[in-house]
């Protein structure tokens, strides 16, 4: 008990002495100026005393006095002050700009100004924020900067894509006159024609096709003739049916008597694979023997003119330094179509011995080309994949043939004049009906590449096929059913042609062989 009363007289005691004594108040001392000065003072009042210890002590690093700059405030205030203002004032011009709701143009927006269009996890709104917030840095201005340079850069295009023309030689007005008058009658001689057929009875007809069509299903192997001791890259009947001629890689051309394959000559002159050797029109029939009858054309560029007396070239035609895969005689034999690997093709005017047109318009090599049977028109096929018709009247490309997925290797004009068969490297061959420039039928002629087709010249009743699988095919024409494939070649088929009179069907192949097919 006593214990514990002590304690609380402790505390009693304790507590009167508080209240008794008030407590010692605490001075403040208040420094004038900076710290700094006052310890400097300090320390020379101190100098005898203590000054060596502080030396030491400054020596090892461990006290740091500094030379009296001073930092200015205000500065840094008014910076942070101006940041503050430019960040309200970008706000602001966020505020005031208007940018679109629609999200395809927001992020068309963003992506004019070189900004990613979507970051991750972020939707319509914050893309539109942020478009918002761009702008208010770079300006309102920007977008419409930027997309008048797409306009600008838009219409440069457009301006590489119009047609340009530029100043034609006066020879080549006059060969286009010459073509005019040339072509205008012969069509009026087709057309007139074309409405006699129409008046023949239908069941007539019928009767004729299918008596044409039973001859074609005959087709046999009539001859075989091995041609060179390298593949055949093409062949071509004379105008008079009684010649053909074929082209090697050997660089040999030779000329075979019909039906009965005898060589004839042959004619010496390229160093390189021949693309193609043609009969001029009417070779044979109203030409001398000394005149040009025959034009050849290799891979080093060269085209060479033949006549039916030497087995020397008669004239070389010098301009194309690229492949020349291809020439044709226009059905008049004054013009000769080259077709080039420099993306080009050419016409050549053998009466003033001149180029009088180099028409570029294929974005790669040109391969084949072949004239219309009135003479105003020419197709050319290209590795592009593309056909073109050109009006050699106007020099305008008059129909543009797209569909085909490979390269043309091969075009041909039916004699009726408004049909136009393209083989390709897509393994078809695509007809196509110039009357209203549509594709009328695809043939999926082959297992292979398409090296060539061609219509049957007089009529056009059937449309013959080559191609790498080895066979060549007989359609019939319209219709296309297959009426006779043409098996017997043991290697891929290069070149295939049909005799003038439409008798014969010659093809020639990479196994070096020609043969002649007959319907019996």
């Amino acid at each position: 008990g006593g214990f514990f009363r002590s304690s609380e007289l402790n505390s009693s005691r304790t507590r009167s002495y508080d209240e008794d004594v008030a407590p010692a108040p605490k001075r403040t001392r208040v420094y004038y100026g900076s710290l700094e000065e006052k310890e400097r003072e300090r320390l020379s009042s101190e100098k005898g005393r203590g000054s060596d210890g502080v030396k030491a002590g400054i020596k090892a690093g461990n006290i740091n006095i500094s030379s009296g700059e001073t930092l200015d405030l205000e500065d840094r205030v008014s910076e942070r002050q101006h940041d503050a203002l430019a960040a309200f004032e970008q706000r602001r011009r966020a505020r005031q700009i208007t940018v679109s709701t629609d999200d395809t143009e927001v992020k068309a927006g963003l992506r004019a100004l070189g900004e990613p269009i979507i970051l991750f996890g972020e939707g319509p709104a914050d893309r539109r924020e942020r478009l918002r917030s761009v702008l208010s840095v770079v300006g309102p201005d920007a977008l419409k900067k930027s997309r008048r340079e797409e306009e600008r850069a838009k219409r440069s295009q457009d301006e590489c894509q119009q047609t340009w023309y530029h100043e034609g030689s006066a020879s080549l007005k006059d060969a286009r006159l010459w073509l005019a008058k040339y072509s205008l009658p012969r069509a009026m001689k087709r057309l007139e024609s074309a409405r006699a057929l129409r008046d023949v009875a239908e069941a007539t007809r019928a009767i004729r096709q299918q008596e044409l069509q039973n001859s074609l299903r005959n087709l046999n192997n009539f001859c075989s003739q091995i041609g060179d001791d390298r593949p055949i890259s093409f062949c071509h009947f004379s105008p008079d049916s009684k010649m053909l001629a074929t082209a090697s890689w050997s660089g040999l051309c030779k000329l075979w008597s019909v039906p009965d394959c005898n060589l004839i000559r042959t004619l010496r002159g390229h160093h390189t694979n021949v693309g193609a050797v043609v009969f001029r029109p009417e070779s044979g029939i109203s030409l001398e023997k000394s005149d040009v009858n025959l034009a050849s054309c290799s891979t080093d560029g060269s085209v060479k003119l033949w006549n039916l007396e030497s087995d020397e070239p008669v004239a070389d035609i010098e301009g194309h330094s690229d492949r020349v895969s291809r020439v044709s005689w226009h059905p008049s034999g004054r013009f000769l179509g080259t077709t080039s690997y420099d993306n080009s093709w050419r016409l050549w005017d053998l009466e003033v011995q001149e180029e009088i047109l180099h028409q570029e318009g294929h974005s790669k090599g040109v391969h084949d080309i072949h004239f219309h049977p009135d003479g105003s028109l020419a197709a050319t096929g290209g590795l592009d994949a593309f056909g073109r018709v050109w009006d050699l009247r106007t020099g305008r490309c008059v129909v543009f043939l797209e569909g085909h997925l490979k390269e043309i290797y091969s075009v041909h004009f039916s004699p009726n004049g408004y049909h136009l068969a393209t083989g390709s490297g897509d393994n078809t061959c695509k007809v196509w009906e110039l009357r209203n420039r549509k594709c009328l039928y695809t043939v999926p002629a082959h297992q292979n590449l398409l090296s060539s087709v061609r219509f049957q010249p007089t009529d056009g009743h059937f449309l013959l096929t080559g191609a790498y699988d080895n066979l060549a095919k007989v359609w019939s024409h319209p219709g296309w059913t297959p009426l006779k494939t043409l098996a017997g070649h043991e290697g891929k088929v290069m070149g295939v042609d049909v005799s003038p009179d439409g008798k014969l069907i010659a093809t020639c192949s990479y196994d070096r062989t020609f043969k002649l097919w007959l319907s019996e």
